[in-house]
């Protein structure tokens, strides 16, 4: 991934961890158009892929022969890769997330990558208090009440100690991903709209970020860290720098799928006690699926957690190309196009 002396791009092999995702396709979306060689490592196969001509390695991102392989005579790896979620086995985080990035890590050594960059969540430095403007400085916390964000802290400090050792890398710490083809955020409020309530005083703001922003802030960080090989080992929030309401942001949401905002209330204790009695009753029971509160969720849903992204700006030339009111608009043109009809069959 270059630039020549007269400014065209020259086209590298790039491999994509995840690259079937939310996230890692609209990564390979942006590096196909752009004329890059584009390959992915998932454990499905995706015929959206196919239909771009990626080149597609099947393998679990734990395989160190598998990743080796699919790493190989590539420039640069997007480590997106990871298990998501507030629920679930240690053991299945722990794999996924660490031992997966340390595979990774090992591959691109060996196989002598010039540039990766990794992404994370701002939630490894989430403590359950109020973060307002803070920046990369604040440390992680001593305790996390979710495996996902402990883990994906581990998996930083490994990239970290990498590059102490020779790997160029980056790590990316976007926040709430949104927007058209979203599986995660969107669909599950919509899903949810009869029995959401709101917790705690509704007066916390939260950054979020389009998808396609947090797609050209990975492109950048690959190309600048090309250029600039002194930036490898730092770690940047990206955002809409345009810290949302939390609550005006799900109202939003909900209106794009034309349904009702949410009416009723719920204090941040009495969600949080909730969480935590739902989590000892699934763990005593082994119960299947997931709780409808944790004390994550909880804290999440009544703090505020936004960022300071003047270094990925100032470092990476990062701006969000797509404002969020035009982001809600192209989401709300997508959820009545594919996801409202289905949603509201659900509901009746």
């Amino acid at each position: 991934m270059s630039v020549s002396q007269n400014g065209q791009h020259v086209p590298a092999d790039i491999l994509v961890t995840g690259g079937g995702g939310f996230l890692g396709s609209a990564i390979v979306r942006k590096l196909n158009n752009r004329g890059d060689r584009v390959r992915s490592l998932s454990r499905k196969f995706y015929p959206v892929l196919a239909e771009m001509g990626v080149e597609q390695f099947r393998a679990d991102i734990g395989d160190a022969s598998a990743v080796n392989k699919a790493v190989q005579n590539v420039d640069t790896v997007f480590h997106v890769a990871a298990k998501a979620g507030v629920w679930g086995r240690y053991e299945d985080f722990y794999h996924a997330n660490v031992v997966g990035t340390r595979t990774v890590i090992n591959a691109c050594m060996a196989n002598r990558v010039s540039t990766l960059v990794y992404t994370s969540s701002p939630s490894v430095v989430f403590d359950g208090s109020n973060m307002e403007g803070v920046d990369e400085s604040v440390p992680y916390p001593q305790h996390y009440h979710a495996h996902y964000p402990k883990t994906k802290a581990m998996a930083e400090q490994e990239i970290v100690r990498a590059t102490g050792e020779g790997l160029n890398a980056v790590i990316l710490r976007p926040h709430l991903i949104w927007g058209p083809g979203d599986p995660h955020m969107a669909p599950r409020i919509i899903k949810r709209a009869k029995r959401l309530r709101r917790v705690g005083k509704g007066d916390n703001r939260v950054d979020t970020i389009y998808i396609n922003n947090a797609a050209d802030a990975h492109l950048l960080a690959a190309d600048k860290l090309k250029r600039r090989p002194d930036l490898s080992g730092r770690i940047y929030f990206i955002s809409q720098d345009d810290p949302i309401l939390l609550w005006e942001m799900v109202n939003a949401i909900l209106t794009a799928g034309g349904l009702e905002p949410i009416k009723g209330t719920l204090p941040q204790w009495t969600a949080w006690c909730i969480g935590s009695l739902l989590e000892f009753i699934y763990r005593a029971f082994r119960l299947n699926g997931e709780p409808q509160m944790t004390r994550f969720v909880a804290n999440e849903l009544a703090t505020a957690h936004w960022f300071d992204i003047s270094a990925a700006k100032k470092d990476l030339g990062y701006r969000p190309a797509v404002s969020t009111q035009e982001g809600l608009k192209r989401l709300a043109e997508w959820l009545m196009e594919k996801e409202v009809p289905k949603v509201r069959l659900r509901l009746r």
